[in-house]
């Protein structure tokens, strides 16, 4: 296994594919419907426009096992430190240690970019991204109850987050 940049062209299907068993199969992500080809352009752009990475896992002939990324917490401009991140696994790949090494490279990735604080939105039923955020320095900082509704029952959206040191020195505007 190896640690690559993601690029629109050499793994936008995979990451389609990932993410929709993710929203078909379970309440990582509070969407109904699978996401399209034209979803992943726009995703893309939106991550080449802010300079946000995407890290993949790939493994020996090059299929990509999982992800992470980061993107825009709130829309707000003093906000300017703080991202929201995620990290998908590949459904036979989870509980193998990948979704710790791809976070491991996306906090790295975000401490490297001044980065203060990374946020994760995590469904509050979810134990095992829990867990990782747990072990990797990540805490609680709150739990909105209800807040989706999905296969017929409400879902609490726990949000963790981790401080990081950086930026050494931060500035408004």
């Amino acid at each position: 296994m190896r640690l690559i940049p993601c690029t629109e062209e050499a793994h936008a299907a995979a990451i389609l594919a990932i993410l929709n068993d993710a929203i078909v199969t379970s309440t990582a992500l509070y969407d109904y419907k699978p996401r399209t080809p034209e979803n992943m352009v726009a995703w893309f752009a939106t991550k080449r426009a802010n300079g946000f990475p995407v890290i993949g896992a790939e493994d020996e002939n090059g299929k990509l096992l999982g992800f992470a990324s980061y993107g825009t917490f709130r829309a707000f401009p003093a906000y300017k430190y703080t991202v929201e991140h995620s990290v998908y696994v590949e459904a036979g790949h989870r509980g193998a240690g990948l979704g710790r090494t791809l976070m491991e490279a996306i906090i790295a990735e975000a401490i490297a970019r001044d980065v203060h604080v990374m946020v994760g939105a995590i469904d509050a039923a979810n134990a095992g991204s829990i867990g990782l955020h747990e072990r990797l320095g990540f805490e609680h900082s709150g739990t909105v109850r209800q807040a989706g509704f999905k296969f017929g029952r409400w879902l609490d959206v726990a949000f963790y987050q981790r401080i990081l040191a950086t930026p050494l020195n931060p500035v408004d505007g």
